[in-house]
């Protein structure tokens, strides 16, 4: 059987190639139910966010030219145009790689912390929809338990930085005093709310959040003293913000060319600083070619992101000496499945041996043998059933000069040399 994860990153693929490779809710089910239907993984976990997309499989026929390939195709592209951009973990290394996923390791913004509510939204997906078995479900939830004790062991969370971070630390660049300016959050998910918090620590002057569902935008708006407004009803309001930030999980983009520089004319021209977070983007990249409009995607925001990141690199050591130790534990448990199958295994054999023993000396006392007989028949019986093969197995193994396989059965057997 094979562990693996095959994927790409911020580090490895820019943003234009991350946002075709996404699962999006609307295909996340249908893309999981196809990998174990048809790509030889009897278990599988697709994670989906702005800064990578990975999958995790284990499967006895597991293929990973064809898993690339599966990839390639779900989306449209040519698996030769998209190779240079994947990376590709087996067994240990899939381990580790998730452990250092779900801690924040790997993430653009060390350390950060909503990395592992996407993850445990990833496994949930998948264990609705029936890929996840006994051994993908136990490496999650060794992942979960990891990334806690990351956390709590270690200082990696300390320090206030996130991708949300850096784009109101960006904003205040460009406006000193965010008290007089008003914030338009596109979108209602964990990092919008997480930027929300910052500008509202920063003191910013009005927010208006914008989301699908008004109900939800709402929600998030009454928590900052903020206004909700339906998608519909950003060309509206968009004049009035002086800071725009969108992450949404809309295929195509929410904000065009037309609609900001429509804002822009209302705005006589004042500065619009915007932030997308989003992948796909939310925001037309042809919105950089205005004039006074300052744009940043993710991939901008990590110049930003590592100034605020030395502070982590110590409790980043420690927490990849805590995650090579519980990478060992779930091998260690993984390799264990072998020798449980194989107890099993023997088990069931000694069983039926004891099965037929035991028939033969019922009946020999059924036709009047005396017990201390049947009783030294069983014994012998059982002993010599029992000893046979392996005794067999080593004194072959002593013709052959397999000293490995001598030392080996000392060991089992609890044997002096």
């Amino acid at each position: 059987m094979t562990l693996l994860v095959l994927g790409l990153n911020h580090t490895t693929a820019p943003v234009d190639i991350r946002e075709r490779i996404t699962f999006g809710p609307d295909i996340i089910v249908g893309a999981l139910r196809s990998l174990t239907e048809s790509e030889g993984a009897s278990e599988a976990v697709i994670l989906s966010t702005c800064n990578r997309t990975e999958i995790y499989c284990y499967g006895c026929d597991l293929n990973p030219d064809q898993l690339q390939a599966w990839l390639a195709r779900f989306h449209g592209l040519e698996a030769g145009n998209l190779s240079a951009y994947l990376y590709l973990h087996q067994e240990h290394k899939a381990v580790e790689h998730l452990l250092r996923v779900a801690s924040g390791l790997n993430s653009l913004v060390l350390g950060e912390p909503q990395i592992l509510g996407q993850v445990k939204s990833a496994w949930q997906t998948a264990s609705d929809t029936g890929t996840v078995g006994k051994i993908l479900g136990r490496l999650f939830q060794h992942s979960f338990s990891a990334a806690k004790q990351v956390r709590t062991d270690t200082a990696i969370g300390d320090s206030p930085v996130s991708v949300a971070f850096a784009a109101v630390s960006l904003s205040r660049q460009i406006f000193s005093d965010l008290s007089q300016q008003t914030a338009l959050l596109i979108g209602a998910g964990e990092t919008i709310e997480l930027t929300a918090r910052h500008l509202q620590q920063q003191n910013i002057g009005r927010i208006i959040v914008a989301n699908r569902t008004v109900a939800k935008a709402h929600e998030l708006a009454e928590q900052f003293g903020g206004y909700a407004i339906g998608l519909t009803e950003i060309p509206t309001h968009l004049p009035e913000a002086d800071i725009v930030i969108s992450s949404t999980a809309s295929p195509v983009p929410v904000l065009g060319k037309g609609a900001v520089e429509s804002a822009l004319k209302q705005r006589r021209h004042q500065p619009m600083f915007m932030v997308d977070i989003a992948v796909p983007r939310d925001i037309e990249a042809e919105v950089r070619e205005l004039r006074d409009v300052y744009l940043y995607t993710v991939d901008d925001l990590e110049e930003v992101i590592q100034e605020n990141l030395k502070s982590r690199q110590q409790a980043a050591e420690q927490a990849a000496e805590i995650i090579e130790l519980r990478t060992g534990e779930f091998i260690a448990w993984l390799r264990s499945l072998d020798a449980v199958e194989m107890i099993q295994s023997y088990r069931s054999q000694a069983h039926l041996i004891k099965q037929e023993t035991l028939g033969k000396a019922q009946r020999m006392l059924d036709n009047g043998t005396a017990p201390e007989q049947v009783l030294e028949f069983l014994a012998n019986t059982l002993t010599n059933k029992l000893l046979h093969t392996p005794s067999s197995q080593l004194r072959e193994a002593g013709s052959n000069g397999q000293r490995e396989l001598l030392e080996a059965a000392t060991t089992l057997f609890q044997l002096d040399k």
